[in-house]
């Protein structure tokens, strides 16, 4: 096929794409304005519609606000001939990893790569120059977003010694910011068990 003949074919399952994503989007929200007016005729529907909230913000599956820290992680910006170890100027899967364990350990409710909400099941890997977050391709600079106390995440970042302070001292560029307005989307990906079935 040509380039323009590719090109168009892109384009048409992208816009196939939208519309089917856009759809998705209605009947979901048709969905909820659905479950509230059954749940207002009915006390016992309405406490388990509250209970049902409940759980999804703790599944990550509705999105959330709240005060917290936003971290910028990005590869070292000094010229790697400087550097005794280049390799270590440049933020792997394992940097983020750390980072997410250290912010869940302080404390935070709700956590986000470059708008890859982290849930449970969520799988940070490398592939090659880019890091994959829920099987999606993510690539520096890394915008990490934790709802929890900003006094609390951003101690924990900031321990002497830690593993953040180690990333800094080896070229790292790492800023921490605390916000009390921080927007966090919720996962859209997919739940898949292999091997765990229900008793």
């Amino acid at each position: 096929m040509s380039d323009n003949s590719l090109r168009d074919e892109v384009l048409k399952w992208k816009e196939r794409y939208d519309n089917t994503y856009r759809d998705l989007e209605q009947a979901q929200k048709k969905l909820e304005n659905d479950r509230k007016k059954a749940s207002e005729s009915d006390t016992e529907t309405a406490e388990m519609e509250k209970e049902l909230h409940k759980y999804n913000v703790l599944l990550g599956l509705t999105d959330v606000t709240g005060k917290g820290v936003v971290v910028t992680v990005t590869d070292s910006s000094v010229d790697s001939s400087k550097l005794i170890d280049a390799n270590s100027a440049v933020v792997h899967d394992g940097d983020l990893v750390e980072i997410v364990n250290i912010l869940k350990n302080a404390g935070a409710e709700a956590i986000e790569i470059n708008e890859q909400r982290i849930i449970n099941s969520t799988a940070i890997t490398c592939d090659g120059a880019v890091v994959r977050i829920n099987g999606e391709k993510i690539g520096v600079p890394f915008v990490i977003k934790a709802i929890g106390s900003p006094e609390g995440l951003k101690g924990a970042l900031e321990m002497p010694n830690s593993y953040v302070d180690q990333m800094i001292q080896d070229g790292v560029d790492v800023t921490i910011k605390k916000q009390n307005s921080i927007s966090i989307k919720k996962y859209d990906g997919t739940f898949e068990n292999e091997y765990m079935k229900d008793r």
